[in-house]
């Protein structure tokens, strides 16, 4: 079993990643549960990703406060592009992305970091998680299932996973801009045959505000965003969806996958653009008739 290390000046095993815009009013309190961590031998990377806020004041009170808090500066370039960043400079071998305004229980990654141990095959680590703010509750997330991943994200921005993984992937992507980033991220990095542990307990606090942008995503934004998601991942929703199975245009989707597979330029091309609705159909339908999985 992982044990605690009190000594702080020992290399890091994890690395926290946390990006910043406009969020300095909360960062303290996001900083205080990375500090609170039963296991200490975590490095905490702060990127001000082109803040205009206090962000930079904020930070520096807590890299003068405990040396494992690291600090950089950049151009805005978005959420994705700040993880990557800060993905960078970690030292890690491990990666918790954490956001801004986001908090983690004390146990977190001592947890985390025992079901690696116990289980080497493990690929990503995440928990139950507890909404605050202007919303308080408990949410029990279902069982990880694969085939669910590919039609609905469940698993939170802040799962744990390994340096090395992360390196076989592109990264986050930044074409995913004002949402959905985290489902893109999976997406690429977790395979079928892959082992997802979901810890019981309650580990991650998500912050409901007024302006969350779970919440304030357009019925419109939304569309643009799961349609990204699908471009960017064609050939693995190509594997996944059988139109006959499911009824859905079988004869239109058969005739425009064989075009995709047999020409480069389409690829990117008139498939790639398919009409919104049927695209939703294919989230929303697929797998819809087998319940085994």
């Amino acid at each position: 079993m992982v044990e605690t290390i009190n000594n702080t000046n020992t290399l890091p095993v994890i690395s926290v990643i946390v990006p910043c815009y406009n969020q300095a009013e909360y960062l303290a309190e996001t900083l205080q549960s990375v500090l609170d961590q039963e296991y200490q031998a975590w490095e905490c990377i702060i990127i001000n990703d082109g803040s205009p806020d206090n962000t930079q004041e904020v930070a520096k009170i807590w890299i003068d406060k405990d040396p494992r808090f690291k600090y950089y500066q950049k151009e805005n370039g978005g959420l994705s592009d700040a993880r990557n960043f800060g993905i960078s400079h970690a030292i890690g071998k491990y990666i918790l992305p954490l956001d801004s305004d986001d908090k983690i229980g004390p146990q977190y990654i001592i947890e985390a970091l025992n079901t690696f141990e116990r289980k080497p095959e493990t690929k990503v680590v995440y928990s139950n998680l507890i909404l605050f703010g202007t919303k308080n509750q408990k949410l029990n997330l279902p069982p990880f299932r694969y085939k669910d991943l590919l039609t609905e994200n469940r698993i939170f921005c802040s799962a744990i996973y390994r340096k090395s993984d992360y390196m076989k992937t592109n990264g986050y992507n930044p074409n995913m801009v004002g949402g959905l980033e985290d489902w893109n991220f999976w997406l690429e990095l977790i395979k079928e045959a892959d082992v997802v542990v979901k810890l019981d307990k309650y580990h991650f606090y998500y912050r409901i505000k007024d302006a969350s942008m779970l919440s304030s995503l357009s019925k419109e934004k939304n569309e643009q965003l799961l349609l990204q998601i699908f471009k960017n991942h064609v050939p693995l929703y190509l594997k996944y969806f059988n139109p006959i199975r499911d009824h859905i245009d079988a004869d239109y989707f058969k005739k425009e996958a064989e075009l995709y597979k047999n020409s480069i330029e389409y690829k990117t091309g008139a498939f790639l653009y398919a009409p919104i609705k049927f695209i939703r159909k294919v989230f929303r339908k697929m797998f819809s008739s087998n319940k085994s999985y």
